[in-house]
């Protein structure tokens, strides 16, 4: 075995030993920087004449997505065999880096930078996306803010607003995609819009070299969507896992498979060098349609809540009104009791703890002016203007009122419905139901005013549920997958309310939409315990 040969990367610094032998393994200490809630390791110093790449890496734990940033990082230094060295910018382990250095904060999407050894093997320098919070433990919730995270990445000035490349990484051995890989796969595909398609690879590692037809048709049979060979099949890149073993036991079995490494780095740096930078600008909208659905829906409860709460009100009135009518018409101070509706501010009970809000940066964003949530929870930066429900004009997507920026805030309470019950004579109904309005009161003066407020928020009503929709059919049109379970989880409800509006054409568009959740969405359901058993 020959030496190490460290000679040619003595410049290379900062960097600590952390074992030696055959090959002797360096701990790369790059700097440490955020983009928001992002955070960013930068190894190098970064020429801006120079072009740079950037990959997106997306797989489930255990399947050597740790060893392939390194590997990238090694081929981009002009790491060879013979140099019997090894340089590792992730540690290999699962407590992760991100954690050992920064452990007063949190991320669930990690940014590698490799600068400064342009023409080694590449010409040009290296950006790595990983995004290891997906599929966690943590649940939708978790995953809803690696999607958040990604929004912020590529909305930051400084942040990621080019992609050349998406790297699907599972092992090379797999014969079938279990839930857990068809969640992880989808939840992170329909983040992109439809001109990503030709970017996404499978990044295959623990390969022997041989064409991997089992995880191909693993592939094909999950209904992935990815770049295509000429044959049809999906491109892919093969890599072993064994960098780091000790090659005095095997070094012909070693030397072997790094030679397989070596050859798929090989390739997917051709493809790099070929493929087109991606602008982010569909990936955005899509981001941003996504978390508009969702915060959407939310606050349409919360409205279709205060609404049914109101006519449940002027009901209980009406009939009192009804009831009463002859008392109201000879004492114009007759008082009647019923049922008000209004609002309230709610703070978080249990689980949400003042370090877990400081870390996670999350809260509520809420409108003063309409008194409504419009982005629960929200787990980007406290900067309202990053919230991805505040548009670049700085309006609320959200709110009734379309309110700038100033009218809102982000806490820890939300507003809520709540009931009291009141007396109040008919001169103080008029004055609330007509405020402005002179004459005196009376029973059908005001049974009149009560069918009309009935009116204008039934139309309130339909006029939201037509906006919820057109955010479902907007991400049908620019979506790579339309058909996310984070859309799936709402259309039983848009559903339900156009059945009761009559709606039947837009029922069926979203009935269809539904009926196309493949199979990749459904073993997510039943992974994560949502319409299905947890496996």
């Amino acid at each position: 075995m020959a030496s190490n040969d460290l000679s040619k990367f003595d410049h290379i610094n900062p960097k600590v030993l952390i074992r030696p032998g055959s090959p002797a393994i360096y701990k790369l200490i790059p700097s440490i920087n955020t983009i928001g809630n992002i955070i960013r390791f930068t190894f190098g110093k970064q020429d801006v004449s120079k072009l740079n790449k950037t990959i997106l890496l997306v797989g489930e734990t255990g399947t050597g997505k740790s060893t392939l940033i390194n590997a990238l990082v090694n081929y981009a230094m002009g790491v060879k065999w013979e140099d019997n060295v090894w340089f590792q910018i992730v540690e290999d382990n699962k407590k992760g880096q991100a954690e050992n250095q920064c452990e007063s904060q949190t991320s669930d999407v990690n940014v590698y930078e490799i600068f400064g050894f342009e023409g080694k093997t590449l010409p040009y320098s290296l950006t790595i996306i990983d995004t290891p919070g997906y599929g966690d433990t943590g649940g939708i919730d978790h995953d809803d803010i690696v999607s958040q995270r990604l929004l912020e990445l590529f909305r930051t000035e400084g942040g990621v607003h080019e992609i050349n490349a998406v790297g699907l990484v599972l092992k090379s051995t797999v014969n079938r995609l279990d839930d857990r890989q068809c969640y992880i796969f989808n939840a992170v595909l329909s983040l992109f819009g439809k001109n990503m398609e030709d970017s996404i690879v499978a990044l295959l590692t623990h390969s022997n070299g041989r064409q991997p037809k089992n995880a191909l048709t693993a592939l094909e049979a999950a209904k992935i969507q990815c770049a295509k060979d000429a044959k049809g099949q999906p491109v892919y890149f093969l890599f072993e896992n064994c960098q780091t073993e000790n090659r005095d036991e095997d070094p012909d079995g070693l030397e072997h498979a790094n030679d397989i490494t070596m050859k798929g780095m090989r390739q997917f740096a051709e493809f790099l060098k070929k493929s087109e930078p991606k602008r982010l600008k569909v990936t955005k909208d899509v981001l941003k349609e996504r978390e508009n659905l969702k915060s959407c829906i939310k606050n349409l409860r919360d409205r279709v809540e205060f609404i049914e709460s109101q006519q449940t009100e002027i009901k209980e009135k009406k009939e009192a009104l009804m009831k009463h009518k002859k008392e109201i018409e000879s004492n114009k101070d007759f008082k009647i009791q019923s049922t008000e509706v209004y609002k309230d501010k709610e703070s978080y009970e249990g689980g949400r703890r003042w370090y877990t809000l400081w870390l996670a940066k999350s809260g509520t964003l809420c409108c003063t002016k309409c008194e409504q949530n419009c982005h629960d929870p929200c787990s980007l930066a406290w900067g309202k203007i990053l919230c991805g429900s505040i548009n670049f004009s700085d309006c609320c997507d959200v709110c009734t009122g379309k309110c700038h920026v100033s009218h809102h805030v982000k806490e820890s309470w939300r507003y809520v419905t709540k009931t009291r019950t009141v007396t109040e004579t008919c001169e103080e109904m008029k004055k609330k139901y007509e405020a402005g309005k002179a004459g005196q009161a009376n029973a059908e003066s005001l049974l009149d005013t009560l069918q009309n407020v009935m009116k204008e928020l039934q139309k309130d009503k339909d006029k939201w549920l037509e906006e919820a929709f057109q955010h479902v059919v907007n991400l049908e049109k620019i979506a790579l997958n339309a058909d996310s379970l984070s859309v799936h989880e709402h259309l039983d409800f848009l559903i339900q309310r156009m059945e009761e509006k009559g709606d039947t054409g837009k029922v069926q568009k979203l009935k269809e939409m539904k009926s196309r959740v493949h199979k990749g969405i459904e073993a997510g359901m039943r992974y994560k315990g949502v319409g299905g058993t947890s496996k």
